[in-house]
């Protein structure tokens, strides 16, 4: 069997050693070529704002495998759908590539309750605005903790710090209304500036809820009071009257302009 190689010169055996081992990796290199579909590229659709499972669907019918890289939460989009992709749309990639993508998270996280008793009401505000809660209602009592919060609820209950709730959820609170119950006027805040409403507020012991903001101000100082809550007047013109230590919600404007409406609440007078 061997006598066939023996009988040759050795260089013979060499190179035919050397131009199987040529063809052999020729061939590795032409089936894996093939396997890998190698020169082959894809252009990746665009799948972002658009549900999980469409997203999916789409990819996998274009050739590509999908893996959800990451799952977040932001109020700003809708639940479930595609906040990012990579590779971004339109990229051209070999086949066979990965697509990741990021989505918004299909039910609300939750978070922790912050604690807010013994806080004053702006700091209690600012508390829950940085905790991704709203505030929901506010009651007073007399207490000589006068703008300070007594008591945090949520669904009517009484919450403690570190329980559970889904970001979003409005969180009631009781506010010591002093020792007095005695009422003012509600001012009337529209046409003034910012700056110049917060003075009023403080003048009358009133604290400053929350601010709408129109989206084209970057000075919010100097812009103007449209729209307030509670209105001065009630619908059939007679004075609101409200507690110092009682909050307002104001609505401003980068121009001086004013709601109209049929009532006429919030016109200036």
């Amino acid at each position: 069997m061997f006598k066939f190689i023996t009988d040759r010169p050795f260089w013979v055996n060499l190179l035919a050693v050397i131009l199987i081992a040529v063809f052999l990796i020729w061939s590795f290199l032409q089936l894996l070529g093939i396997i890998t579909k190698h020169g082959s590229y894809l252009t990746v659709p665009s799948v972002t704002a658009r549900t999980t499972a469409d997203a999916v669907k789409i990819l996998e019918k274009n050739g590509f495998e999908v893996v959800i890289q990451d799952s977040v939460y932001t109020d700003t989009a809708k639940m479930g759908i595609v906040l990012k992709q990579f590779p971004e749309p339109n990229s051209t990639v070999k086949v066979n590539r990965v697509v990741l993508l990021t989505i918004n998270r299909s039910t609300l996280p939750m978070i922790d309750m912050p604690s807010l008793q013994g806080k004053s009401l702006g700091y209690a505000l600012e508390i829950l605005r940085r905790s991704h809660l709203m505030v929901g209602d506010t009651s007073y009592k007399p207490d000589f903790m006068m703008g300070s919060v007594l008591e945090q609820r949520y669904n009517g209950n009484v919450i403690s710090s570190g329980a559970k709730i889904p970001w979003g959820s409005k969180v009631d609170m009781v506010i010591g209304g002093g020792l007095s119950n005695d009422q003012v006027p509600v001012p009337s805040l529209l046409g003034l500036t910012y700056g110049e409403a917060k003075m009023v507020l403080e003048q009358n012991g009133i604290m400053l809820a929350s601010t709408v903001v129109d989206p084209d101000i970057t000075d919010t100082t100097n812009a103007f009071v449209y729209k307030q809550n509670p209105p001065k007047l009630t619908e059939d013109k007679r004075p609101v009257y409200i507690r110092s230590g009682q909050v307002m919600d104001v609505w401003v404007s980068k121009e001086m302009r004013y709601l109209t409406d049929s009532t006429s609440n919030n016109q200036a007078p």
